[in-house]
């Protein structure tokens, strides 16, 4: 009955991939010096809602170059108009609206992105409608209705 010349071999079953993904066994495999294959994948995991989505053949068909829209020149020298009547420097304008100095430079050269919660901080700050038809007038002060 007892036959030291065979061998039985008992095998473990393969591991399941997601189990083989498990910190634990990405680590047990690295103390065993397997080599470790790991790869950050685009977007894995992430909120998808707010991923910009690659519309790969709109842009094919875009044949003009692709650049934001910026804030006209007239909005800029009235921002510059109206600081420089308030006595304000664009530094002290930009920290009034919780801002970077950089966003009113930007903003009076004609090169910034207009934002309409920034233009509405600089409206009320300096007096003036930047927006709409009627850009230029001064704001009447809140409460006061047109009757």
């Amino acid at each position: 009955m007892s036959d030291w010349d065979t061998v039985t071999v008992l095998k473990k079953k393969t591991p399941k991939a997601s189990t083989m993904k498990t910190e634990k066994a990405v680590n047990a495999a690295r103390r065993q010096g397997i080599a470790v294959d790991t790869q950050l994948k685009w977007g894995a995991g992430s909120n998808k809602q707010h991923v910009t989505t690659k519309n790969t053949a709109k842009l094919d068909r875009e044949t003009e170059e692709l650049k934001h829209d910026t804030i006209s020149l007239d909005v800029g020298k009235i921002i510059q108009q109206g600081r420089q009547l308030k006595g304000l420097s664009q530094k002290e304008l930009a920290t009034k609206i919780n801002e970077k100095p950089q966003v009113i430079t930007d903003y009076e050269a004609g090169k910034g992105i207009p934002n309409n919660v920034i233009l509405g901080k600089i409206e009320r700050v300096i007096g003036t409608k930047l927006r709409g038809k009627d850009k230029g007038k001064p704001m009447l002060p809140i409460g006061s209705g047109k009757n």
